[in-house]
């Protein structure tokens, strides 16, 4: 296998600088890659986190994946990629310095944007290399998601990698233009996007079931040796999803909390003024589970503040998110 002019041979482990545009002070800048090559053959997944700079999450599970004495016995490639979006990285940014964002750039260009230039380069020297991708992003700046995977499920192999993960929640998302999502999906390239937490913050319950998932697919995979589990939690599939809106602008408190079974005509928030003169409530559309929320206690009128997911049997997926929930408070991996 060769990586930005790098060759990695069976049984090695090679860290991999890959330039990307330098600074405007001329300094170089480079994206960090870790390759785990096993003496026996196998199947090539990447890992790749800050697509979106400031989702930090994904950095902390590549990290601690990347210190696993499993990998040791790994069969195949691993490709791990924490920090795609290097400059955003820095910056503490979901964007790249044109303000653009990667992951509505894909597949990219050698000779467009710098945001069309590092989306050609990821999809040219990571995806193409490999036969499986697991992406994983945060909710974006004072978004909290709970965990969830995305992926397209009408795909047979990326469904069984979907189950395989063991989130809670799957989301048979919509696929927008522009996104490494939609470019795998044109390819049939399976690929899982992991979302949970905020961007900017470390989050140890979704970093834990993050580092889980990506392990649990590579023993799918059978990249890594078999391990006794307890029986696996069945994720759920979302029939829906929808973002409730702030009816007016003002100040949000009494809000429900990430993951909470929710009715329909249920009181999700209030919204009022600075003078407590007026009180406008939220209130739920339908019965489902709250996956995403606002963190923000200030509004402005049709901000997006409770994504609600919909499901066949809501006391079911319930149900499921308490034993997730439950399972991955424990400290052991």
């Amino acid at each position: 296998m060769e990586i930005g002019g790098t060759q990695v041979g069976a049984g090695e482990a090679v860290s991999i600088n890959l330039p990307v545009a330098d600074l405007y002070t001329g300094t170089s800048l480079s994206m960090p890659i870790k390759v785990v090559r096993g003496r026996r053959p196998g199947p090539t997944l990447f890992v790749s986190a800050a697509v979106h700079g400031d989702e930090l999450n994904g950095v902390e599970i590549v990290r601690r994946l990347l210190a696993q004495k499993a990998l040791r016995y790994i069969k195949g490639t691993l490709i791990a990629v924490p920090v795609v979006n290097v400059h955003g990285f820095l910056n503490q940014s979901r964007y790249l310095p044109d303000r653009r964002d990667l992951n509505r750039s894909f597949p990219g260009s050698a000779k467009g944007s710098i945001a069309s230039r590092l989306a050609n380069t990821f999809l040219s020297e990571i995806v193409s290399k490999a036969d499986y991708g697991i992406d994983l992003h945060t909710g974006a700046l004072n978004r909290s998601n709970f965990p969830q995977v995305r992926a397209n499920l009408d795909d047979s192999k990326t469904a069984e990698l979907a189950y395989s993960f063991g989130a809670p929640v799957l989301l048979n998302a919509s696929i927008r233009d522009g996104s490494l999502r939609s470019c795998a999906a044109e390819r049939g390239f399976p690929l899982l996007v992991y979302e949970a937490g905020e961007a900017l913050r470390f989050d140890e319950f979704c970093i834990r079931a993050g580092l889980r998932g990506v392990l649990k697919v590579m023993r799918h995979l059978e990249m890594l040796p078999a391990v006794k589990v307890r029986t696996p939690i069945m994720p759920v599939v979302a029939a829906s999803t929808s973002w409730v809106r702030a009816p007016a602008s003002g100040i949000v408190s009494r809000k429900v909390k990430l993951g909470a079974r929710v009715v329909e005509s249920q009181q999700l928030a209030i919204v009022g003024d600075p003078l407590a003169e007026t009180k406008e409530k939220v209130i739920a559309p339908f019965d489902g589970i709250v996956i995403g929320r606002s963190n923000l206690p200030l509004a402005h009128e049709g901000d997006a503040l409770f994504n609600i997911a919909a499901f066949k049997s809501v006391a079911r997926a319930e149900n499921k998110l308490e034993q997730f929930a439950a399972r991955h408070a424990e400290t052991e991996d």
